[in-house]
């Protein structure tokens, strides 16, 4: 294994972990509201692209 597959080899263990770590830095009553955020970032992201995506397609 190259060391980029060792470091991107995710498991349970170190999904739990993040979650503790996570939990334990925010509270488990701000989590709710660090997600909506989140996904309110993504659909953004996912937005923009679709724009661009038909912004190249109209110049062609």
């Amino acid at each position: 294994m190259t060391a980029l597959q060792t470091f991107l080899a995710i498991g349970a263990p170190q999904i739990i972990l993040v979650v503790v770590v996570v939990l334990l830095l925010f509270g488990g009553k701000k989590i709710p509201e660090l997600m909506r955020g989140l996904g309110s970032g993504i659909k953004e992201f996912k937005d923009a692209s679709k724009d661009d995506e038909k912004l190249e397609e109209n110049k062609k």
